[in-house]
């Protein structure tokens, strides 16, 4: 089985991934997968309920926000 290549862009950055079709799998190939994070796709934001349900398409513009604690 073929695997397609996804065009998107990440954080305003253009990137292309292969195997990756989902909200989960990008964070998991990101290494933000056990990272606190808020993910907008198309300017939508994507709950963490919904993240290896919401399939990714060539074009989509994916916004990444890791929490980071301090004070």
């Amino acid at each position: 089985m073929e695997q397609l290549q996804l065009q998107i862009q990440v954080n305003g950055e253009a990137r292309e991934y292969i195997g990756v079709h989902t909200v989960a799998q990008l964070l998991a190939h990101l290494g933000h997968d056990a990272v606190p994070c808020a993910v907008e796709v198309n300017q939508q934001l994507v709950p963490k309920a919904k993240h290896s349900q919401h399939q990714l398409h060539g074009g989509d513009r994916v916004e990444l926000v890791t929490l980071v604690g301090g004070g």
